[in-house]
């Protein structure tokens, strides 16, 4: 992760795009430790990230089975307010410019676009 955020400050990178990025890429890390390994030792997650003047994308892979980003309840809904889970991927999709899942759904790129007007 601090090579990430050094490549960011390198690169010339807002204060608060590097905040959203870094946030981002830890809650994508975490779920895939917590959720996609299960906790496992034995199991890894990958991360390999890009960074230029222009863009940022990290890819974070797991090793577990995969899941249904679509079955992820809206978080801000009323009667899921009180509810912890399904905000860490609330908050990537709102620092992020773009984030795609991998059809087996244990894999998401996260990209943040320089010129974005989602800042």
């Amino acid at each position: 992760m601090e090579d990430l955020l050094e490549q960011l400050g390198c690169h010339g990178w807002p204060a608060s795009d590097i905040f959203g990025i870094h946030l981002a890429a830890e809650e994508a890390i975490v779920n895939a430790i917590i959720h996609g390994n299960k906790l496992d030792p034995e199991k890894t997650v990958r991360v390999a990230c890009v960074v230029s003047a222009a863009v940022a994308r990290i890819e974070v892979t797991d090793a577990g089975p995969g899941f249904d980003p679509t079955s992820i309840p809206d978080c801000t809904l009323e009667d899921r307010l009180e509810v912890p889970s399904g905000r860490g991927v609330m908050l990537m999709r709102s620092f992020m410019t773009r984030i795609e899942y991998s059809p087996k759904g244990n894999s998401v790129v996260l990209e943040k676009r320089r010129d974005s007007e989602a800042d």
